[in-house]
Formats: C-alpha cells, sequence, structure tokens
C-alpha cells in the first residue's frame, strides 16, 4: 500500500457507478419539460384567442386555412386525408401549437388521433404533435393520452410484448406522474393489449381493477371480453360473455357477433359458429344496407349502438324494439373469418368456395385480405399430386384478383404482402417460370410504394431460390403459414 499515495481514492465501485452516470459526469442533457395531463379548466382551455401569439397576416392565412381543412375532417372523416392537415400544421412558426387556439388543438389532436388506420406513420405523426404540446408548455387532456395508448399498442398488425410494455409505461406515467386517474378507455385499450399479447394473468388483472374502481361496462368492455375468451380457446366463456352482454341490455350487432363467431372457430367449434352464421344470415333481406368500409360511418354507428343501449336501460320498454333495428346480416368480415379458417387452417377447399358463393350472392364486394387467405391456403395445402388445391385452381384465383384490381373496386389494393404471398404459393404450387410471370402481372397493378419495392425484388429472389422463410436466425415452429420470427412478431 505504501508504494501508491493514497489520496481518498474511494472504491472501484464508486468510481464504475462515475462512469456509469452521465449525470454526474455532467455529459447528460438537462430534463426538458414533462408531457403533462390535466382536466383541469384552466390548462384545458389555455389559449384562448387573446392569449396565443400575435403574428402576421401570411399566418393568419395559414391558421384559417388549417382550421377550414380540420373542420372538413371532422364533418366528412373520409373525404380526404390526414397528410395535407399536418403539412399545413408544419408550415406554422415555432412553438406552432402557441398559434392554435384550445378549441382548435383540441380538434387538431381528435383528427390526427383518429386515423382510418393506425400505423407507424400516423402513430409517429400523432406523437410529434404531443411533442409540440409537451414543447410549449400546454397540457393534453386525459382523452389525447388514450390516443397515443391505442397507438402505441395498435401501430402493428401484430401486438407483442414490446407493445404491452409501452401501454403500461404510459399507463403509468399518466397516473404516477401526472396524476390523472384512467377512465373507461383507458383499461379497455390496457385489457385488449394484454389479451392479445396472451398475457391473460395481467388481463385478469385489469379486469379486476377496473371492477375494484366501479367503472361501468360498455359495449366496448364487452366486446373485448367475448375476444379474450376466444383468445384462451374458453368456448363456455365465450357463450357467457354474450349471455352477460345480452342481459346488460347492450345492442347487439354484426360486430358483435363476428367476435363470437372468431372466437368459436378458433376453439374449433366450426358447427356452432355456422349456426350463428346461418341466423345472421336469415336476416339479411330486412337488414340495412350500412356501408362497413366506411371508417367513419363505422364510428358513428357504435357511438348510435350506445346510444340505443343507455336509452334501453332507462326506458326498457324500448329495447326490444331498438333491437330489431340492428344490422345483424353477415358482412365482409364475417366471412373473411370463415375463408381464413378453412383455408389455411382446415385446408377445406369445398367449404371455402361455398362462403365465397354466399359472399358472392349477398352483392358484398371482394377485398384483398380473402385474396391473401386464399393464397396461404395454397400455400399450406397445395404442392402435391391429387391436392384440391391445384395449379389450376390457384391460376383461377390469380386471374381473379387482377381482373378485381383492373375493375378498381372500391377498397382493392394489392399491397406488398399479399404479393409475397401469391409468389409463395406460386412457388409451392407451380414453377419457377409461372413465379416470374407472376411478379410481372402483378407490378403492373401493385400499390407498393417505391421505397418497399427493392424489399419485395429480396423476397422474389428467395423465394426462386428456395431460401425463402428458411432463415437461421429465426424460430420456424407451427405450421408453415402462421411462422414468428425470434422477436415474436410473424413474417
Amino acid at each position: 500500500m505504501d508504494l501508491v499515495p493514497q489520496e481518498d481514492a474511494g472504491t472501484v465501485e464508486e468510481h464504475l457507478e462515475y462512469y456509469r452516470d452521465p449525470y454526474r459526469r455532467g455529459y447528460a442533457h438537462a430534463d426538458g419539460q414533462r408531457v403533462q395531463v390535466s382536466e383541469n379548466k384552466r390548462d384545458v382551455e389555455y389559449p384562448t384567442a387573446e392569449e396565443t401569439f400575435k403574428t402576421d397576416d401570411e399566418t393568419k392565412r395559414l391558421i384559417a386555412k388549417l382550421c377550414h381543412a380540420i373542420s372538413y375532417k371532422l364533418r366528412h372523416p373520409y373525404r380526404t386525408n390526414l397528410e395535407p392537415i399536418y403539412d399545413m400544421y408544419l408550415q406554422l412558426p415555432e412553438p406552432r401549437m402557441l398559434y392554435l387556439t384550445w378549441p382548435w388543438r383540441n380538434r387538431l389532436l381528435k383528427v390526427m388521433g383518429t386515423p382510418p388506420k393506425r400505423n407507424s406513420e400516423s402513430m409517429l405523426r400523432y406523437f410529434a404533435l404531443v411533442s409540440d404540446v409537451k414543447n410549449a408548455g400546454l397540457t393534453l387532456r386525459r382523452a389525447h393520452w388514450n390516443y397515443a395508448l391505442a397507438f402505441a399498442t395498435k401501430y402493428s398488425a401484430r401486438v407483442t410484448s414490446t407493445e404491452m410494455d409501452t401501454a403500461l409505461r404510459l399507463w403509468k406515467e399518466m397516473e404516477r406522474s401526472a396524476n390523472v386517474k384512467g377512465n373507461e378507455v383507458t383499461f379497455n385499450i390496457l385489457f385488449d393489449v394484454a389479451s392479445k399479447t396472451g398475457n391473460f394473468t395481467l388481463a385478469d388483472m385489469i379486469y379486476k381493477e377496473m371492477e375494484s374502481r366501479g367503472f361501468e361496462y360498455n359495449r366496448y368492455h364487452h366486446v373485448s371480453l367475448i375476444h379474450y375468451f376466444g383468445l384462451k380457446m374458453d368456448s363456455s366463456g365465450i357463450r357467457a360473455a354474450y349471455k352477460d352482454m345480452v342481459e346488460a341490455g347492450e345492442m347487439i350487432d354484426t360486430v358483435v357477433l363476428n367476435c363470437v363467431i372468431s372466437g368459436l372457430l378458433r376453439c374449433g367449434e366450426e358447427s356452432a359458429a355456422e349456426v350463428t352464421y346461418e341466423r345472421m344470415k336469415s336476416g339479411h333481406e330486412m337488414a340495412p344496407n350500412i356501408p362497413d368500409r366506411d371508417y367513419g360511418m363505422g364510428r358513428v354507428i357504435t357511438k348510435v349502438l350506445m346510444m340505443f343501449t343507455r336509452i334501453g336501460k332507462k326506458h326498457p320498454e324500448l329495447q326490444k324494439p331498438l333491437q330489431t333495428q340492428m344490422q345483424l346480416s353477415p358482412n365482409l368480415h364475417t366471412y373473411k373469418l370463415f375463408v381464413e379458417h378453412y383455408s389455411v387452417k382446415v385446408g377445406d377447399l369445398a367449404k371455402v368456395a361455398q362462403f365465397l358463393d354466399e359472399m358472392k350472392f349477398l352483392k358484398i364486394p371482394i377485398h384483398a385480405t380473402i385474396f391473401l387467405s386464399l393464397f396461404k391456403g395454397f400455400y399450406s395445402h397445395g404442392g402435391f399430386a391429387g391436392s384440391e388445391w391445384s395449379e389450376q385452381r390457384l391460376d383461377g384465383v390469380l386471374k381473379a384478383m387482377c381482373q378485381a384490381r383492373d375493375e378498381s373496386i372500391r377498397g382493392f389494393s394489392i399491397d406488398r404482402w399479399l404479393v409475397i404471398w401469391a409468389l409463395r404459393a406460386t412457388k409451392k404450387c407451380c414453377s419457377n417460370e409461372t413465379v416470374i410471370e407472376v411478379y410481372d402481372e402483378m407490378e403492373k397493378r401493385w400499390d407498393i410504394p417505391l421505397d418497399r419495392q427493392p424489399f419485395i425484388e429480396s423476397i422474389l429472389q428467395s423465394i426462386l431460390d428456395g431460401a425463402d422463410m428458411k432463415s437461421s436466425t429465426g424460430q420456424w415452429e407451427g405450421p408453415s403459414y402462421r411462422r414468428y420470427k425470434k422477436d415474436g412478431t410473424r413474417l
């Protein structure tokens, strides 16, 4: 010890901790403004028109144009998209949010928080607005935080533990940091993501927490509970949850029955699912022709159904007449459930043909997701002599898909996963030459952005080389139509 002079050197652990901690080393950025959630009237109603930043005439014209676009989007949610609104917003000077009065800030966050489809692009756009609110020193409302929670859990097609962890972190930040308690919408989102990730223990805990807080169940909770028992493959639970929903006085429509059918098919009770379907089909002629593809109309219908429920509970004598007005006939999603089940999981082509014929008879327009299920069926059950999933039948399906795209059927688009599964099915049932021919035909019609086309070309080469779905880093367990990578995502 005497060989080296000692000058209060401390311990090795203290020095290592010093280097691990960027704050103690002085390299970390200072804490910025924290996101705040508040329902306080003074926080919500700031800034007023008198409190907004003073600006020049050009900026005033831009603000007026932005407000008009937001108003038009709220009145006609399906006639315009969100990109022009966001681009106009970005033209405002910094800090942008302080140029908008509080009602227009709320409306902007509402239209951006309820896009037609939640994906990574719309999520990043909304979170950028949240960041602007934070940097301007303004507060979010609970509804805005619920939008963020929904984005964090629904921006991708498959929900994994990553989305669940993000949702729990946002909930914790909302309740502990912002000291704002979640409402029934918050808990429905949390219950939904816990169920879809297969964390049924957490879902049960959330369910109990909802009960302990005294939340009254609404339509969303009942449907989520039916879906929960479907994921657990508990057919008795599905029936019990459906019974509870009926006894609670909630309106039953096609969405609810589709959820029941989905759960019964997952449980392997095809006969029970088809009985429900037949009962739905019998009501088709008297059912109102509601345009299901219009996402804005779908949300309006949900609000109307919840309003009918409230009226039925307040005036029980009106409940039965109101229920008779509900649409109970099969829709596109009903047929998608059956086609996917019988083509991908069961491999019963005769059943698939039956449902497609009935879909055509009821004049329900074809959708790209139906073809996606068919291609997965050919990939899973075709490719050998004597299979009813033959090359000739695949050729007919490919021609029908191209015809649907050429006829510009509303909402029909050929995206990357439809192309990939069409190529996989063709490789399984046909030759490499046919794969190239199919690729060339689809290239003329697809709706794939330019920046994603190199990915499609690399997949094509992998399929031609026989290397597709044979990655050494993947965990290829389960049937061929449902394979997952290490992170739990589906290829």
